[in-house]
């Protein structure tokens, strides 16, 4: 069975470090080049853990990061 994996990455500790991302209609537009029915997974540590994603996998919160302020510097 054909397994569709998404690379999990640890960029930083704030969505402000973690540099530019999609957005849900350039996901939904790549996801639609796979058959529907194709499970979906995480792949961790160049696949040394897997995750699965489901219904409450999802959470839209604004209220934890500023997007006004910068990304740290590093040193």
């Amino acid at each position: 069975m054909e397994r569709l994996f998404i690379e999990g990455r640890r960029n930083g500790y704030t969505p402000n470090q973690c540099g530019t991302t999609m957005t849900v209609g350039e996901l939904i537009e790549l996801l639609q080049d796979y058959d529907e029915d194709m499970p979906v997974y995480i792949n961790n540590d160049e696949g040394y853990t897997y995750g699965n994603i489901t219904w409450s996998s999802f959470e839209v919160n604004d209220d934890e990061f500023d997007d006004d302020e910068e990304p740290d510097e590093e040193e």
